[in-house]
């Protein structure tokens, strides 16, 4: 049986957006206070200012970490977990309500489309009091798959 191989691919911005768009499954890395890293799996999207947006709760580490260090890692995978992915290094920033409400509402059509009431949608975030996470992208890696090496795929 042939086996698959590890591949890299660098790209520029342009594509680098057009390949995380349709992805959604990621994990975002922030800084703990002792300076060791937390992990957390998030559904994200891509703003239109090619920024990646992150729905949560004011109470969660990765927030109270992004408030004190807003220096970021994310990877951003495929649906299939072998499939391609990427890892992002970007400076992230908070907001809160009211400044997040309308990020919100951009961060579900980035992933979902249109919601049938955009009032109700509106309603729900306050109620739940959410906040947006937007992280600026300032490096990214290649896209890559996991495999064999080159020179171990026929052996």
């Amino acid at each position: 049986m042939a086996r698959s191989i590890a591949t890299t691919a660098r790209v520029e911005r342009d594509e680098l957006l057009d390949f995380i768009r349709p992805r959604h499954h990621a994990t975002l890395s922030t800084v703990r206070r002792d300076g060791r890293p937390q992990l957390g799996p998030v559904t994200s999207g891509v703003d239109d200012e090619g920024r990646i947006v992150v729905a949560t709760y004011p109470q969660r580490a990765k927030v109270a970490n992004i408030r004190r260090e807003p220096q970021v890692s994310v990877v951003i995978h495929s649906d299939e977990w072998n499939g391609p992915y990427v890892q992002i290094d970007g400076t992230a920033e908070v907001l809160d309500l009211p400044e997040a409400l309308e990020g919100l509402v951009d961060y579900f059509r980035c992933i979902s489309g249109e919601h049938p009431d955009w009032d109700e949608y509106r309603a729900a975030m306050v109620e739940q009091g959410k906040s947006l996470i937007r992280i600026s992208i300032d490096r990214w890696g290649p896209i890559s798959t996991g495999g064999f090496p080159p020179e171990l795929a026929d052996t």
